[in-house]
C-alpha cells in the first residue's frame, strides 16, 4: 500500500466513473490507471514533483510511488535555488524499479515530506506505505468517507492536507476534486455544478467560501461534511459555515506532518462549538495520547506539557534537518514539541514551545491569546506574538482585524475580562487591514512582527 492496488480494483470495477477532477480536466478510474501505468517504466527511484495542480500532477504522482519508489512533493512557489537544493539531496543514483503499477512493500518509504519554508532548506522526513494505510483507515472511519462522496480540496496538492486528501480518496474509491489554483468563484462553481458533498480546507479558506457564498447566494445544501485543519476554528468562521452549509457536519482535528492524526471532534449540523476554547477533541481511532514532561514522565489532568503520541501513523524520522527536538521519542511516545494538556479525555492545544512568550516569568502561548482576542465582540480575526521588553523580558502584543468600523484598546481590554487571565493580556494592540499570512494560507506571527518592524501600513498601533 498505500493506494495503487486499490486504484487497480476501482479501475476494474468502475472504469468509467470519475476518479479525479482538476479544474476542467477529468480522469476516470481506468483513465488514471492507464495514464500512470504508461509512466511507470520511465519513473526513477525517486521523483521530485514541484508543479501546480493538474491532472498530469496526479498521473505522475501515482507512477512515482509504484513499487518501492518514493516521491518528494515540493511547493512550486519556492525559489528555484531551494528546489534545486532539495532535489539534489533526495535524488539517488540507484536504478529504477519494475514497470508495474502496484504498491510496494508496506515497510518501504514512499513519501519524502518537506516542512514549509522560503528562506532556508526545509527539514525532510519520510513516510512508509504502512503509515499512510493506517492513516487512511483511521480517517475514513472518523470522517465517514464513502464512495458516494465527492471531495473538494481547493488548495495546492503540494500541501500535505490536500495531498493526503487526494491519496485517501484514491484509496477509498471516492471522487476527488481540486482547482488549478485557489479561486473562490471556481470553488463555488465546483460546489454548485459538480455535486460536491465534502470539503477539506483550512479555516481561512472556509471563511472565504462561506461568507462570499452567503453574499452570492451560492447553494451549499449538498455539502454533508466539512473537514478543517491547520488552525482552530473561530466563532465567526463557524457561524458563517453553519449558515452557508446547514446540513454539514463540521470536523476539526489536530495533527502534525510527522505524527499524522492525533485528535479530532465532530460537530453535527447545528451542534454548538466552544469556538473560543483550546479543546480539540478526543484521540483519533488507533491513537494513544498522553502529556509528558521533558524527562518523559506523565503529567496529571490539567498539567501542561509535551503532547505525546503512540500510533501506527508515525513517520520514520528525518532525512536531514533533525535538530533532536523536532521529533522526539520519550520512552516510546513521540512528540513534535507541541504543548497542551488533557482534561476529561479531551486534548487541549496551547501551541509550539518555540512560540511560547516568557513575560515577567510567566509562560504565555500566543495561541490561547489569539483565541480569546478573536472572541471579543467586534473582532474579525487576531494574531498574537511576543516582542522584547526591557522590564519583562518580552511583552505580549496582538494584531486585530475589526469586524466593522473602528475598535479601541479599551474595548479590547474590556472584552477580554473573564476570557483570559489578566497577566496574559496583550500590552499593545495593532489594527490590521488584513491578517498576516504565509503563502500556504496560514496566519503568521513572523509576518506580523515584520510589518511592525518595517512600519507597514497594514499594521497601525492603537493608542
Amino acid at each position: 500500500m498505500p493506494f495503487l492496488d486499490k486504484l487497480q480494483l476501482w479501475a476494474e470495477e468502475r472504469p468509467h466513473d470519475t476518479a479525479v477532477v482538476v479544474g476542467s480536466g477529468r480522469l476516470t478510474w481506468a483513465g488514471l490507471r492507464d495514464a500512470a501505468a504508461g509512466l511507470v517504466a520511465d519513473a526513477p527511484a525517486t521523483t521530485v514533483l514541484a508543479e501546480p495542480n493538474s491532472v498530469r500532477f496526479v498521473e505522475r504522482y501515482a507512477a512515482a510511488v509504484a513499487g518501492d519508489r518514493r516521491c518528494a512533493v515540493l511547493d512550486p512557489e519556492w525559489p528555484a535555488p531551494m528546489i534545486e537544493e532539495v532535489s539534489s539531496r533526495v535524488l539517488p543514483t540507484t536504478t529504477p524499479f519494475g514497470a508495474e503499477l502496484v504498491d510496494g512493500d508496506a515497510s518501504s518509504t514512499f513519501l519524502i515530506g518537506l516542512t514549509s519554508g522560503t528562506t532556508s532548506v526545509p527539514k525532510a522526513f519520510t513516510r512508509s506505505r504502512r503509515s499512510w494505510q493506517v492513516s487512511f483507515d483511521a480517517s475514513i472511519e472518523f470522517f465517514g468517507l464513502s464512495q458516494e462522496d465527492r471531495t473538494l480540496a481547493p488548495g495546492p496538492l503540494s500541501a500535505s492536507l490536500n495531498l493526503f486528501a487526494l491519496s485517501e480518496c484514491l484509496y477509498a474509491g471516492s471522487a476527488f476534486h481540486t482547482l488549478e489554483s485557489f479561486d473562490v468563484a471556481d470553488a463555488h462553481a465546483a460546489i454548485s455544478h459538480d455535486g460536491i458533498t465534502r470539503l477539506v480546507l483550512a479555516p481561512t479558506a472556509l471563511r472565504l467560501l462561506s461568507e462570499r457564498g452567503l453574499a452570492g447566494d451560492v447553494d451549499a445544501s449538498g455539502i454533508r461534511s466539512i473537514i478543517c485543519a491547520g488552525s482552530k476554528l473561530d466563532a465567526r468562521t463557524l457561524e458563517a459555515a453553519r449558515r452557508w452549509a446547514p446540513r454539514a457536519a463540521i470536523y476539526e482535528y489536530y495533527g502534525a506532518s510527522e505524527l499524522s492524526f492525533v485528535s479530532g471532534t465532530r460537530l453535527a449540523a447545528g451542534e454548538p462549538l466552544d469556538a473560543g476554547g483550546t479543546g480539540i477533541g478526543l484521540p483519533f481511532p488507533g491513537v494513544e495520547v498522553t502529556i509528558l514532561d521533558d524527562a518523559g514522565s506523565p503529567l496529571r489532568d490539567g498539567e501542561h506539557g509535551n503532547i505525546s503520541v503512540r500510533s501506527g501513523m508515525i513517520s520514520n524520522g528525518y532525512l536531514w534537518g533533525d535538530d533532536g527536538q523536532a521529533l522526539r521519542c520519550l520512552d516510546g511516545w513521540y512528540t513534535v514539541g507541541d504543548q497542551g494538556f488533557l482534561e476529561d479525555g479531551t486534548l487541549h492545544i496551547l501551541g509550539r514551545r518555540s512560540d511560547m512568550i516568557i513575560t515577567s516569568g510567566k509562560n504565555v502561548y500566543p495561541h490561547e491569546v489569539e483565541l480569546a482576542v478573536a472572541s471579543v465582540p467586534g473582532v474579525e480575526g487576531a494574531v498574537a506574538a511576543g516582542v522584547p521588553d526591557d522590564i519583562r523580558g518580552h511583552k505580549v502584543i496582538a494584531g486585530v482585524v475589526p469586524a466593522c468600523g473602528a475598535i479601541t484598546a479599551t474595548q479590547l481590554r474590556t472584552g477580554l475580562d473573564g476570557l483570559l487571565a489578566r497577566d496574559k493580556w496583550p500590552l499593545q494592540y495593532y489594527v490590521l487591514s488584513e491578517l498576516p499570512m504565509t503563502d500556504r494560507g496560514k496566519v503568521s506571527r513572523k509576518v506580523l512582527l515584520d510589518w511592525i518592524k518595517n512600519h507597514d501600513p497594514r499594521a497601525r498601533a492603537l493608542g
